[in-house]
């Protein structure tokens, strides 16, 4: 993710080498003080710190106590409920649709993130996603592009399409995901979600909603 610090991560992993490596030496101090026993701990250092990097990118980033100062965005993993509210006017009426129900799901890394959307209609997978981050501008913003499958009842009057969303993410107490999107379809539409749960469902739940077209 391109607006971390890299350079912040890399002193940070060398002081704990660097930690690690005198730690070794006071646990197995060298007897003979040759340069090539100086360097045999350091496969050991190079693994542990390996194991490190695993732990850090897939839970240790999670700590609350890491974000913001280490961590410059929000651990967003989990199910996410809430509205679509399309601007596409139905011919048939003249008139918008009713908000229609969604679910969110997000499956988050310290290195990357998926994001699958759900109505009891389609079903939207990103393909690329990523975090817009500036303290000075008080921007934090997930932004990801998607392709959208509907289901086959629906496919005469809901085609495969593919679009963007940008979310504003609200991290307090309320913890919310307001946003927009558009489509190849040229249809437009603002997005409103809270934190629901941490499971990640894989389907959508038909009591949270029936779609408005039905």
């Amino acid at each position: 993710m391109k607006h971390l610090n890299e350079k912040h991560y890399i002193w940070i992993l060398i002081g704990f080498s660097i930690l690690i490596y005198l730690v070794i030496l006071f646990l197995f101090p060298i007897v003979e003080k040759t340069r090539l026993n100086y360097l045999k701990p350091v496969p050991t250092v190079v693994t542990i710190d390996l194991i490190l990097v695993y732990l850090f990118s897939n839970f240790i980033w999670k700590w609350n106590l890491l974000y913001s100062w280490l961590v410059p965005f929000p651990n967003l993993n989990g199910t996410w409920k809430g509205v679509i509210r399309s601007t596409w006017v139905d011919p048939k009426t003249n008139k918008r649709l009713n908000p229609i129900p969604v679910i969110l799901t997000i499956k988050q890394t310290f290195l990357s993130i998926s994001c699958v959307m759900r109505t009891q209609e389609m079903e939207s997978r990103s393909f690329i996603g990523s975090f817009r981050i500036d303290a000075d501008n008080q921007l934090l913003q997930l932004v990801y592009s998607y392709a959208s499958v509907p289901t086959k009842i629906v496919e005469n009057r809901s085609t495969q399409h593919f679009g963007t969303i940008i979310f504003n993410i609200i991290n307090d107490e309320t913890q919310e995901l307001r946003g927009e999107y558009w489509t190849d379809r040229k249809t437009t539409g603002a997005i409103e979600l809270a934190f629901w749960k941490n499971k990640m469902l894989d389907k959508y739940p038909d009591d949270i909603g029936e779609h408005p077209m039905n």
